[in-house]
């Protein structure tokens, strides 16, 4: 049985979760992850959707993290499915966190190739920590389809999540760097150039892919 206090305490947490004030909003989260409680779960979800503050929605993942996975993993591979970008970035995000593996199969060929640039970096996040052992290649193969793909921070996004894959990327990036499109072939030999040189700064390893591009090599002659 649950008592009066424990009640109105809970009320007052989900009522926070709403308030305009987002440091009111950061605290009803923190309070929340501090005491799991199933009965957040589904406002949790629902406030990641839509939460505009970042620093608000890191603190509704770690709360919600803090939770069963056989509760909340369920309700984010739901959100999947939404109309709203933020509600499938979100979902992604958490799931990457989790590090429940049961939620790969959710993982799909649409959500690594959204429109949206900041739900399919979330996607290549989570892939790569859900991607169960002898799916590396296949996961490769799809990710690699987006090279070239918007500006630094997304094509950084894509490198990162690429490179955490290891060995099992260079066939698929030796075949992007004869790709017909320069912004192709210089996002794929900055990658490979990153797999093995995991030190080597994006920014180094793009302008040096742009410097090959330009001469006409493919970033393996010479």
């Amino acid at each position: 049985m649950i008592a009066p206090q424990e009640d109105t305490n809970t009320m007052r947490a989900l009522q926070g979760l709403d308030d305009s004030n987002p440091s009111v909003r950061l605290r009803a989260a923190l309070a929340v992850g501090t005491a799991p409680d199933v009965r957040f779960v589904g406002k949790l979800v629902e406030r990641s959707a839509v939460e505009p503050e970042f620093y608000v929605r890191d603190m509704l993942t770690w709360a919600l993290t803090r939770h069963s996975p056989s509760i909340t993993v369920p309700l984010l591979i739901e959100e999947l499915r939404s109309d709203v970008a933020q509600a499938r970035s979100q979902a992604l995000h958490t799931l990457s966190k989790a590090g429940d593996r049961r939620a790969w199969p959710a993982i799909t060929r649409d959500l690594l190739t959204d429109a949206d640039d900041e739900v399919a970096r979330s996607a290549w996040r989570a892939a790569v920590v859900l991607v169960p052992p002898g799916a590396q290649a296949g996961l490769a193969e799809v990710l690699a389809t987006q090279l070239g793909r918007g500006e630094r921070e997304t094509q950084l996004s894509l490198s990162r999540a690429l490179s955490a894959l290891g060995e099992v990327v260079m066939p698929v990036l030796r075949a992007a760097t004869t790709d017909a499109e320069p912004h192709v072939r210089e996002h794929a030999i900055a990658t490979e150039r990153l797999v093995r040189d995991p030190d080597a700064g994006i920014g180094f390893a793009i302008e040096e892919a742009k410097r090959i591009v330009a001469l006409g090599r493919s970033g393996h002659e010479g």
